[in-house]
C-alpha cells in the first residue's frame, strides 16, 4: 500500500544527538509534501519544545507533545489533552522518588523542577529552549499534569521503576522510558501508539498506509499502528527488532535516508495525496 501518512520521533530520530534539524531532513520533509504525504512528529518533549520544527518543518498536523498527552496545532492552541488523574499524582512522585530519581513534573506550558541543578535539567533547557519553574514542593500540584519524569544516570533504577510502576498502576498510566535516563509516566492514551490511531482517524487513513520512526522503546507503541515501522540506527537491538525496517543513525541523517530509501523510493510526485 502506498504510504500517505509518515510519524516521526523527534529526540534521537528528527535531530541529531546535538539537536541540530539538519537541512537534509528539512529536504526530507518537503519532498514527502510535494509527493502528497503527510508529515507529524511526536514526541516526550512539552509543546513548546516542539514549537521550534513548525516552521522549517511547515507542519500542518497536530503536534504531538508528552507523547501524544497534549496535541496541539501549529500555533500551539489545544485541540485535545490526557492529564494523570489527580489522585494518581502524589503516588507516581513517591513511587519514583523511591528508586532515587529525581522528579520533573509538566503542566500545560509548564515545566517544573525542585532541583534546578539536578541532573539533566541544563541539557533539557537547551533541548527545549525554556527553563523550568521551580517549586519547593510539589505537593500543590494535582489537577492538569500531563507528565512527571523520573531522571537519574542510574539506568537500571530507571528501568526498575518503570516495572514498579506498570506494577502498581497499571493501565492507570503508561510508563515508558524515552531515554535511558528518562521515565515518562503519563495518562494511558497519551503514549505513542494512541497517536498513531489519533491520524488515523482524523486524517481516514488504514494504519497499513502510515509509517512511522523512531529510536526508543516507546516508538514500539507506534511501530504497532503502521503498514511500515522504521528504527533508527542508533536505535536498541529490541528497538530495531520491532521494527520491519532500518535506517542510518541520527547523527547519519538516518531520517532522511529513511525518507528517501524506503518510503519515497520509485514513487511518483503527488500520488495517494489525502485531504489536509
Amino acid at each position: 500500500m502506498p504510504i500517505r501518512l509518515v510519524l516521526a520521533d523527534v529526540d534521537g530520530t528528527l535531530v541529531t544527538q546535538d539537536k541540530v534539524l539538519t537541512e537534509r531532513s528539512i529536504e526530507a520533509v518537503g519532498k514527502l509534501r510535494d509527493a502528497g504525504i503527510l508529515f507529524a512528529v511526536t514526541s516526550g518533549r512539552p509543546p513548546r519544545g516542539m514549537e521550534m520544527l513548525v516552521d522549517p518543518l511547515h507542519l500542518t498536523t497536530p503536534v504531538a507533545a508528552f507523547n501524544g498527552g497534549l496535541l496541539v496545532d501549529r500555533d500551539m492552541s489545544v485541540i485535545e489533552q490526557h492529564t494523570i488523574s489527580a489522585e494518581l499524582v502524589a503516588p507516581i512522585i513517591g513511587l519514583l522518588e523511591s528508586f532515587a530519581l529525581s522528579v520533573w513534573a509538566y503542566r500545560g506550558a509548564d515545566w517544573y523542577v525542585r532541583d534546578v541543578n539536578g541532573p539533566h535539567v541544563d541539557h533539557e533547557a537547551d533541548t527545549v529552549q525554556f527553563a523550568p519553574t521551580v517549586l519547593d514542593s510539589y505537593d500543590g500540584l494535582r489537577d492538569g499534569v500531563a507528565k512527571i519524569v523520573g531522571v537519574s544516570d542510574d539506568f537500571d533504577a530507571v528501568a526498575r521503576a518503570q516495572e514498579a510502576a506498570a506494577e502498581r498502576f497499571g493501565d492507570r498510566v503508561s510508563a515508558s522510558c524515552s531515554q535511558p535516563y528518562y521515565l515518562d509516566v503519563t495518562h494511558p492514551e497519551a503514549n505513542k501508539g494512541c497517536v498513531a490511531r489519533f491520524l488515523a482517524r482524523r486524517y481516514e487513513i488504514p494504519p497499513e498506509e502510515i509509517a512511522t520512526i523512531g529510536d526508543m522503546p516507546n516508538d514500539v507503541l507506534m511501530f504497532a499502528h503502521s503498514g511500515l515501522s522504521i528504527a533508527m540506527g542508533n536505535a536498541g537491538r529490541e528497538v530495531q527488532r520491532a521494527a520491519r525496517r532500518v535506517t542510518t543513525s541520527n547523527d547519519e541523517d538516518g531520517f532522511a535516508n529513511a525518507v528517501e530509501r524506503l518510503i519515497l523510493r520509485d514513487r511518483p510526485p503527488g500520488e495517494g495525496a489525502p485531504g489536509q
